[in-house]
């Protein structure tokens, strides 16, 4: 689809005249809080957890009041203006344009902009967004820690994934080039990717780093750690370091895009994907497929 409509302050506009003020606080500032959702089948997967993850963010900024009560229904007005059932979704709310000083004023005129743009279908039936397993690299570069921005905040700030991902550039050869940064604490331990939390499984046991160690709480990494549980496969949130996933059975990476997507090497170390990466990934698959398709 090459010209798609957005929905910015209540209005659907053509993407080319979609604009901001340029004294928005989440241009000046990144004084805003944003949400990456998929629609399936012309619904969006996961509303609730997004939404409420959302909310908290503004809550953290101060403006929990700034996310209006039609969010839903404009996301689903600009899904239905641009003829889309499979969808990439991006939620803004910044606090609006205010005199260009660091402390906020107490009132908010917040901006509030929806942009979509096609997937493919998902589900049982659908493809994969991406190509291959992905080529991790550890980067330099620490996870923002929680005592600096709280680490469940998703907002417009993200100079931490653009540095590690910058890493991953500036690493690049003609034989070599890395899909995802993977971050540590400054304690060294695993956090997430740039874009994405981290999933191993060792001697049939699924790991993650936990929300202690400054991630994300990624919307999919829930999902599919409820579809494990499900299971009863044994679920360990805890502290890991880089040699755990290095010498891990299989490891996979998260989030609301990529869906489930294995990991076939970290810092030139392969691990490939195994079975309870394909089972939850057809696990996956299968709730989508029955909660947007059928």
């Amino acid at each position: 689809m090459s010209a798609y409509t957005y929905h910015v302050d209540s209005e659907l506009v053509p993407a080319d005249e979609a604009t901001v003020s340029v004294r928005d606080r989440g241009f000046m500032y990144g004084d805003a809080a944003f949400e990456t959702l998929r629609a399936y089948g012309g619904t969006v997967f996961e509303w609730t957890a997004h939404e409420t993850r959302l909310r908290n963010t503004c809550e953290l900024l101060g403006f929990a009041d700034a996310v209006p009560d039609d969010l839903r229904e404009r996301v689903q007005a600009t899904l239905d203006a641009n003829d889309l059932d499979d969808a990439y979704v991006r939620l803004s709310v910044s606090r609006g344009v205010q005199p260009g000083k660091l402390t906020p004023d107490p009132d908010v005129d917040p901006t509030v902009v929806v942009i979509v743009k096609d997937l493919p279908r998902g589900g049982v039936e659908g493809t994969t967004p991406w190509d291959d397993p992905a080529v991790v690299q550890t980067v330099k570069t620490r996870r923002t820690p929680d005592a600096a921005t709280p680490a469940a905040a998703k907002t417009h700030n993200y100079l931490n994934g653009i540095r590690a991902r910058l890493e991953l550039r500036r690493a690049e050869t003609d034989a070599f080039r890395a899909d995802e940064a993977l971050l540590r604490t400054t304690d060294d331990a695993v956090a997430e990717g740039a874009t994405s939390n981290v999933c191993f499984v060792d001697g049939g046991v699924l790991k993650t780093p936990s929300e202690d160690c400054d991630i994300l709480p990624g919307v999919t990494r829930e999902v599919v750690l409820d579809l494990a549980r499900e299971e009863e496969f044994p679920v360990e949130p805890g502290r890991y370091e880089v040699g755990d996933i290095r010498d891990a059975d299989e490891a996979f990476l998260t989030n609301t895009t990529w869906e489930i997507r294995p990991i076939e090497s970290v810092d030139g170390i392969e691990i490939g994907t195994g079975p309870m990466t394909k089972l939850l990934g057809r696990l996956f698959d299968e709730r989508v497929e029955r909660r947007h398709y059928e």
